[in-house]
């Protein structure tokens, strides 16, 4: 079984929306960092010297690869990305190597035999 790394960085308005969507569609697990911070394209607005920005969610999903496309598309979809420009961003990453999974293998095995 293969696996992808799903990286999120999402406002932190939508990061429980985010979680449950990764969740339906075939996300096991999650990790949340919070307080990460970003620039886009656009430098943040300021007010007296003062940094105007929005809170940031960092999402880590490390998912079945066959799964990981319908993921990304969801975890868009939940957080507005293509909606609204500056709410957020994901992308994925190959996972060579990973340990401290086989719980994550034994239910996802049946989920990956329907699908396929």
């Amino acid at each position: 079984m293969r696996f992808k790394l799903i990286i999120a960085l999402v406002e932190d308005s939508e990061t429980n929306a985010v979680l449950e969507a990764a969740r339906k569609a075939g996300a096991t697990g999650s990790t949340v960092i919070n307080q990460a911070r970003g620039e886009g394209v656009k430098q943040a607005k300021t007010f007296f010297g003062l940094t105007l920005e929005t809170q940031r969610d960092m999402v880590l999903l490390m998912v079945e690869e066959h799964l990981s496309r319908t993921i990304l598309e969801r975890i868009a979809e939940a957080g507005h990305f293509d909606e609204r420009p500056g709410t957020g961003i994901a992308f994925q990453l190959n996972i060579e190597d990973a340990v401290g999974v086989s719980h994550q293998i034994q239910t996802l095995a049946q989920v990956i035999e329907e699908e396929i």
